[in-house]
């Protein structure tokens, strides 16, 4: 059986101390950064492993941060995923990922298992339904958390995500300043706080224009490609026959465009439609899709920040911090065609 590499063989091979290799090893500026590659250079040759367990016993920290979201395949989770990653790498993190799917029992497993393994920190994407007590059990244990995208009411943890009241009202806004006043809301649902605010920043636009609420043009539930298309069916048998749709999120929208194509109607002609996220399928559907960006590599940039100011004890204060969205007007609105 092969002996097991120390750092003591690496600090030999390469005349240093063996504290200096444990520093190299673990990043540390107190090591000049030729010397450092130099050391991770003759680790690898060697085939040296680091030990974070052990690593982890001395410095009370296991570089481990967890990030649990709904679903990753959704690219708007992917693009808050890429930033949190970008910059954790820039601090020698790793990070472990778990999709809840909105089982808040799967989120509460993921949860605990960071915990056994003494995770530093976790960001997520609360699932429906999260009870605070779960949350509450990570910040207990010295594992803060930190929220992106949705919020968990009563519980003033830090939370980053876009204004999708603000950023739906610029959607429908816009609509209405094409002309068009039947404008149904398409996706979307009141149990998770992005729905909320979404649906609530459509009717403070309506509300604005002095243009009647009509409960019957709201379409929830869809939040995928598939439900937008299958929304369009429902949408085109609407007795109000809706002249636009401000749908919950690109992947809706898109679906929804090709739902309403299906029936040999043309977005952006016949029927005007916004999605939401600028997600960067949008400015190559056909047609272009009108859309608002979301923030989502400053949603992910910011969260994994904070979380790493807390973990070196300087820190925002908790709460929520908003990014402002911004329209991104493209070819699948226009104005209303009065016959």
């Amino acid at each position: 059986m092969a002996q097991k590499i120390k750092l003591s063989t690496i600090a030999e091979s390469l005349g240093v101390s063996t504290a200096t290799v444990s520093l190299a090893l673990r990043d540390s500026p107190l090591v000049a950064a030729a010397t450092r590659e130099k050391i991770k250079e003759q680790s690898r040759a060697l085939g040296y492993i680091y030990n974070r367990r052990a690593a982890s016993l001395r410095t009370s920290r296991s570089g481990i941060i967890g990030v649990v979201v709904h679903d990753i395949q959704n690219p708007f989770y992917a693009e808050i995923l890429k930033a949190i990653e970008s910059e954790l790498d820039r601090s020698s993190h790793t990070f472990i990922l778990s999709n809840h799917y909105d089982s808040v029992d799967k989120q509460r497993n993921f949860i605990e298992t960071l915990l056994q393994l003494g995770g530093d920190g976790v960001i997520m994407s609360p699932a429906i339904g999260t009870p605070r007590e779960d949350l509450e059990l990570a910040e207990n244990n010295g594992m803060p958390a930190i929220l992106v995208a949705r919020s968990v009411e009563n519980l003033d943890l830090p939370t980053y995500r876009g204004d999708d009241s603000y950023g739906i009202s610029l959607a429908t806004n816009h609509l209405i300043g094409l002309g068009h006043r039947t404008i149904a809301m398409v996706g979307g649902t009141d149990q998770t706080s992005t729905g909320r605010d979404r649906y609530q920043g459509y009717v403070n636009a309506l509300k604005k224009a002095n243009i009647p609420v009509d409960p019957a043009l709201r379409i929830a539930g869809p939040r995928s490609k598939q439900g937008g298309f299958e929304a369009a069916v429902h949408f085109l048998s609407l007795p109000q026959k809706p002249t636009a749709a401000v749908c919950w999120n690109d992947l809706v929208a898109i679906g929804f465009m090709n739902g309403i194509a299906r029936a040999g109607l043309m977005p952006g002609r016949d029927i005007s439609v916004t999605g939401y996220d600028d997600l960067e399928e949008a400015a190559i559907a056909t047609p272009g899709l009108t859309t608002v960006w979301n923030g989502q590599s400053e949603v992910g940039r910011l969260a994994a920040r904070a979380l790493l100011d807390k973990l070196s004890g300087s820190h925002e204060p908790d709460g929520m911090h908003l990014i402002k969205p911004e329209m991104r007007i493209r070819q699948s609105t226009a104005p209303l065609h009065r016959t």
